[in-house]
């Protein structure tokens, strides 16, 4: 609950009654290492905010996951279209590591607004920060090698090659374990010469 007031915090003032509030309607799931959050096929009603650990979104394309994003602490998640249309979600959302997440049901959502309006900034923020990461991966794989992705990946998350399996890693990428394994070694030996 901390790491959430604190990130609100950081772009709007809350007093200690509105801070109470939040406490008071607000509770935090715990999720074990490669529990399933969200399922695709569901109709999503809950934005989530992860506090603690590291989840993945992922999509299952012919019997095969293909992971589209990651999300550490501090990023809110959603299955956006199912959200705002009703409809059944394509994508899955799992707990990689031990994570604490905090749920935010619509009726909780509106309950929120009514008593802090200025909430309706951090909504804001969150589509923002999803809308560019979306981007950026459109944009990497529109412009960038594999091995560019990799080593783009590593210089701007270096720490995620600690928190995810290579196999998802690789996948996020676009390539087989395999591949980016051969990824690894190739971009070990530029920067070795």
């Amino acid at each position: 609950m901390t790491s959430f007031l604190t990130y609100l915090m950081q772009y709007i003032s809350l007093n200690e009654d509105e801070i109470s509030f939040i406490r008071e309607n607000i509770s935090v799931v715990h999720y074990k290492k490669n529990e399933v959050i969200f399922q695709a096929g569901e109709i999503s009603q809950t934005i989530y905010f992860v506090c603690k650990g590291m989840v993945r979104l992922f999509y299952n394309v012919d019997g095969h996951e293909k992971t589209a994003f990651f999300y550490p602490e501090g990023k809110f998640i959603c299955a956006g279209e199912s959200y705002t249309y009703g409809i059944p979600a394509q994508e899955n959302y799992q707990a990689i590591e031990e994570c604490e997440v905090i749920h935010l049901h619509k009726l909780l959502i509106d309950k929120l607004l009514s008593r802090i309006p200025q909430m309706e900034l951090i909504g804001q923020i969150a589509t923002e920060g999803e809308l560019i990461m979306c981007q950026k991966m459109i944009a990497n794989f529109i412009c960038l090698s594999p091995e560019e992705r990799y080593s783009d990946l590593l210089n701007q998350n270096g720490a995620l090659f600690l928190r995810v399996p290579q196999n998802y890693i690789a996948s996020y990428l676009g390539v087989s374990a395999e591949t980016l394994s051969r990824i690894k070694k190739r971009v070990q030996e530029k920067k070795q010469s």
